[in-house]
């Protein structure tokens, strides 16, 4: 009697699991697959945009940095001449004259 009853148990449990647990979403590549209680269902992904609150993320060094960080380094009246993909270059005056800095296009204008 107690076995038939502990079997008994063991079937509502196993057949009402499944009301008991949320949707699960699993991920795939262009889409998720999501099972729940309406069945199991493809919804496509949304993009994911490299935005966060404040805009797009810069990814590497502006002119206005090229020329604060040229100001940092003692060019007066510093000027942006040349901008590559890899570099920017800043002219200005130093104590002793013309002077001519390069910039990294990368985060925080490293000097070259």
């Amino acid at each position: 009697m107690r076995k038939i009853f502990s079997i008994a148990a063991a079937g509502v449990l196993l057949a009402s699991s499944p009301m008991l647990v949320a949707p699960i979403a699993a991920q795939a590549q262009g889409f998720n697959i999501e099972v729940g209680p309406g069945g199991v269902r493809t919804v496509p992904n949304e993009p994911r945009y490299r935005y966060d609150d404040r805009g797009p993320r810069r990814m590497g060094c502006s002119q206005r940095e090229a020329r604060a960080a040229a100001r940092e380094e003692g060019l007066r009246g510093a000027e942006v001449v040349r901008v590559t993909d890899r570099s920017i270059t800043v002219e200005g005056m130093s104590r002793r004259g013309p002077e001519r800095i390069r910039f990294a296009n990368a985060p925080g204008c490293p000097t070259i």
